[in-house]
């Protein structure tokens, strides 16, 4: 249809989406830049971040064992044992309370002078001690007087592998008579390098022989790490990918780690924020054209009263005036139509006072009741579950379906338990999903509380505390909940095993649940407490139970509203 053959109300419509689409459409472009740098940026930010981590904890190790081996070397009880052979109990008890104190593990021998094996921690070998006798004892000797420190793997009884190697010659009176040799295991190093924000994690020595790695991709001839660089030299080439790479050189120089994001990771990050600016794009659209129908509607009002007042004139009643107050030239229009009907009619009484305007009903903000970080933990779950498991992926989807369609349905601030708890159960399958048989979890509620009026979202808060810090110093986590009815009140518990808060980070929390102001940082329980508090008067609220490294107790006592009965009647 024609713009000329609308009517007015159809003009104002289409006039209105059709300018408010250009600075939304720019307000897209600019979100898709946005997106694009952030992206980048963030691999580059996460692989400086974890470089820096992994720098540390290497360094650590590095300094442990260089300063141990110096320290045993000049030691009066290892000197001993290497010219006398007798208390050798004394120097393995040395070894074993540093080597028991170390993140990374290590083996451990001493050999004299001629060559025989004095002290070692695994069962002799011909072909270690030959490595350590042909390549480990001749290049200490090249410069005794320091400890030497290379790259050289290793294979040890028990598929156990070592991959870095400290030596230093043993000195008594000037003359060398023997060595000492810590070799450290390549998976301890391993679990070390393995964090969160990097794809690929590569330790090297300063020949960039690789030490250990997180991904096999990116071992090259010799052992070595040899990266291909595009043309740009914006990028890594490790076989069919392009990697962002971050190198940090530890002090000293002789120990390098490189840290490598995937483009194709940036990309995937992008397409979930692509779908998630189509999704509000799609809703800003529903809304404005919610609001150009109101505000079209609105505006064409006073012109509609002004038709039904010419068509009931034109009809010969004289008594059809038309009252407005617009504010605007449609005012002043109705009054000089009412002007010429007084004029027309001398016996007609003044203007009357204006009808009563209907008011519009504001749209009330939508309320965030989760965690944005869990929306990207399931999304990112999801991806990797519809190409193993298409059928649990479709499980995934509507539980986050129903969890973000209860979650903004806020027509009402108390539900029935029963509704909230299909929310707590898909929230918890979720991660369940997520953490499989790391996560286990029971509940256990009463007909009774399951059929009584509760604040909405009540208890979502304390669990997902629970998920975030319950794995704080453990792999396992159970949570158990049970609600019941006491008397006239409701008691639910939310009970963890997680790792628990110290007594004096208890009394803390327990002082500012007290207060009637919080600056903390501890606003998911305070908001919970406090709610209570105001809604039903100081009697109820919440409690904390803790037994530091056992787990946590979290009660809430709110009174018991059965169905039937008005729900905000407290």
């Amino acid at each position: 249809m024609e713009i000329k053959n609308r009517n007015y109300k159809e003009k104002i419509k289409y006039f209105f989406l059709r300018y408010a689409f250009i600075p939304i459409l720019i307000l897209y472009i600019l979100f898709l830049i946005f997106i694009i740098f952030t992206t980048k940026i963030r691999a580059v930010n996460d692989a400086t971040r974890s470089g820096d981590l992994i720098g540390g904890i290497v360094l650590e190790v590095y300094d442990n064992y260089y300063n141990e081996i110096e320290k045993m070397a000049k030691s009066n009880t290892v000197i001993d044992f290497v010219d006398t052979h007798l208390n050798s109990n004394l120097v393995y008890e040395e070894f074993y309370k540093f080597n028991n104190s170390q993140k990374v593990k290590s083996t451990f021998h001493i050999v004299d002078s001629e060559g025989l094996f004095l002290a070692y921690t695994t069962p002799s070998d011909p072909d270690i001690n030959d490595i350590i006798l042909k390549d480990i004892i001749p290049s200490i000797n090249k410069n005794p007087k320091e400890v030497l420190t290379e790259a050289n793997k290793i294979k040890f009884p028990h598929d156990r592998y070592t991959v870095y190697t400290f030596g230093k010659a043993i000195y008594k009176d000037e003359e060398i008579i023997g060595y000492i040799v810590y070799q450290l295991y390549e998976e301890d190093i391993q679990k070390l390098i393995f964090v969160q924000d990097a794809e690929v994690v590569v330790v090297t020595d300063q020949y960039d022989r690789i030490i250990a790695t997180t991904n096999n991709i990116v071992k090259g001839l010799l052992n070595k790490f040899t990266p291909e660089y595009t043309d740009a030299m914006r990028y890594v080439k490790i076989r069919s990918g392009k990697y962002h790479m971050v190198k940090k050189t530890l002090p000293g120089g002789n120990i390098n780690i490189y840290t490598l994001n995937s483009i194709k990771y940036d990309r995937a990050t992008f397409i979930y924020y692509g779908i998630f600016a189509g999704i509000v794009s799609l809703l800003l659209y529903i809304l404005i054209n919610y609001l150009a129908e109101r505000m079209s509607s609105e505006n064409t009002k006073s012109i509609d009263k002004l038709l039904i007042a010419v068509k009931d004139l034109q009809n010969g009643n004289m008594d059809s005036y038309v009252n407005l107050d617009t504010g605007d030239e449609l005012e002043i229009l109705a009054n000089q139509y009412n002007i010429m009907l007084d004029r027309l009619n001398e016996l007609m009484k003044k203007n009357q006072e204006l009808s009563d305007i209907r008011r519009i009903n504001e749209i009330k903000q939508l309320q965030a009741q989760f965690n944005p970080h869990f929306i990207f933990n399931v999304l990112e779950t999801l991806r990797y579950t519809i190409i193993i498991d298409p059928v649990q992926a479709q499980e995934i989807i509507m539980s986050l379906s129903r969890i973000l369609r209860y979650s903004i349905k806020n027509e009402e601030q108390n539900v029935l338990f029963k509704e909230d708890l299909a929310y707590i159960e898909d929230y918890l399958r979720l991660h369940k999903i997520r953490f499989k048989e790391r996560l286990n979890y029971s509940i256990n509620i009463s007909n009774e509380v399951k059929n009584s009026y509760v604040p909405k979202l009540l208890l979502q808060p304390i669990i997902e505390n629970s998920i975030k810090y319950g794995y704080g110093e453990k792999d396992f986590l159970n949570i158990d909940i049970v609600g019941e009815r006491i008397e006239k009140n409701v008691v639910f518990q939310v009970k963890d095993n997680g790792s628990g808060i110290s007594e004096a980070e208890l009394i803390i929390i327990k002082k500012i649940l007290d207060s009637q102001e919080n600056l903390s940082k501890h606003s998911g329980l305070y908001n919970i407490h406090r709610r209570l508090i105001l809604l039903y008067g100081n009697d109820y609220g919440i409690e904390i139970d803790n037994v530091y490294g056992e787990g946590i107790i979290v009660t809430v006592k709110i009174p018991y509203l059965p169905y039937g009965r008005e729900k905000d009647d407290v």
